[in-house]
């Protein structure tokens, strides 16, 4: 067999869906976008959704809003992919690492709240495998430590503390304490990436909380701003007869999201009760199969701590292995044609994090995370068949 990491569930519907598209003359920013926002914003019941080309620009968007600038400071986990760091770069702002805790590919809340300084502005938490973070633990920090807040825009002020914001880019339909994703963390951020549960091809959105002082207009229109040079006037509303004219208000980005890209999503969305289903009939066949080796595997669900993940990723650590066992264990599944990956590979042990100075010894627990995890395919399209094969090989490869 060859069994691919990460295929995209398209079907009949997306195609359906798109062609519509691609005949009513609209293929660009318009009503099927507008659509899929609400159509966010109701299954996260979130205050409101705005849409963009990835999740990477709604990341730097939020923080463009929030005015973000050199000279502040926003917390992220070592342990991540590097958009959730290269985002505060993208604004002048400088990225404060935080390790993992031990034995956990979360954040160690106990250490955030000694991160936090009156330059902080922001906190990005990182769902990693579609398992929500504990934000309850997340808001405790940056309550606790409100009082050496010192804001620097009308936005801060609004929140008047460290504004928390969720990478949530793997969390598309997680929960936590029965609250959606999309409405935990006060901004979340959602990648619709092709090997996300939830595709647009390329895509993003990000979703806010409703706040009492929040004017949720005025700020759906600052994203806008952002994501279309500036323009005063979206192509849409330019269509309408005599309403040429427009202004141009800050030389600012070209990130918006497509009809097209919308019309993938909004199928995609009618199908998501099924998709995430048939991922947690995967993550239940994989927990069994691997039930008696020396392996940990990431929790998906907890009724003790009122989560449940979107499935996303299978993270297997190899236990009292090392780095070189587990690259081999990933050679020997390619070799069977077995696609399989390593999320992550610290930020630290990257170059362009090196060269600003961090450095993975200051992380242990993050480097003890990746040394000698594998992630195995899960994706909707695996048949039971495939799911069986990937369970075999992996035996194989680890006890050969």
């Amino acid at each position: 067999m060859n069994i691919p990491f990460s295929p995209p569930d398209i079907g009949d519907e997306e195609i359906n869906e798109v062609v519509d598209t691609l005949k009513s003359g609209w293929i660009t920013t318009g009503p099927k976008t507008k659509k899929f926002e609400k159509l966010i914003a109701g299954y996260c019941m979130s205050d409101r959704a705005a849409c963009f080309d990835s999740c990477t620009s709604a990341l730097e968007t939020t923080l463009r809003v929030l005015g973000v600038k050199k000279g502040d400071e926003v917390i992220v986990p070592a342990y991540t992919y590097t958009a959730s760091a290269s985002v505060i770069c993208h604004v002048g702002a400088r990225p404060v690492m935080i390790d993992c805790a031990k034995n956990s590919i979360q954040m160690d809340y106990d250490r955030l709240p000694e991160l936090i300084g009156p330059l902080t502005k922001a906190v990005i938490a990182v769902d990693v495998g579609g398992v929500p973070c504990d934000y309850d633990k997340i808001y405790d920090a940056v309550y606790s430590k409100r009082s050496v807040f010192v804001p620097s825009s009308p936005l801060q002020e609004i929140y008047n503390r460290v504004v928390v914001i969720a990478d949530g880019a793997h969390s598309f339909g997680a929960k936590r304490n029965y609250t959606m994703s999309g409405s935990l963390a006060d901004f979340t951020a959602f990648s619709f990436h092709a090997v996300k549960n939830l595709t647009t091809g390329e895509g993003g959105a990000i979703t806010w909380k409703k706040h009492s002082d929040l004017d949720s207009d005025e700020l759906y229109r600052q994203y806008m701003l952002l994501s279309l040079h500036g323009q005063s006037k979206d192509a849409l509303a330019k269509t309408r007869l005599g309403a040429w004219e427009y202004d141009i208000v800050g030389p600012y980005f070209k990130c918006n999201m497509t009809d097209i890209m919308a019309s993938i999503g909004i199928a995609q969305l009618r199908r998501y009760p099924r998709l995430l289903k048939r991922r947690r009939q995967l993550i239940e066949f994989y927990n069994r199969e691997l039930s008696e080796l020396s392996v940990s595997v990431l929790q998906h669900y907890s009724e003790k701590e009122k989560f449940s993940s979107s499935g996303h990723l299978y993270l297997v650590k190899l236990l009292w292995e090392d780095e070189e066992y587990r690259n081999e264990v990933i050679k020997k599944m390619a070799g069977m044609g077995v696609s399989t990956n390593v999320h992550y590979k610290p930020l630290p042990m990257m170059t362009a994090y090196k060269n600003m100075g961090f450095d993975i010894n200051d992380y242990p627990n993050a480097y003890d995370m990746y040394k000698n995890e594998i992630t195995l395919p899960l994706y909707s399209k695996l048949t039971d068949e495939q799911a069986q094969y990937v369970v075999d090989c992996f035996k194989k490869a680890v006890k050969q």
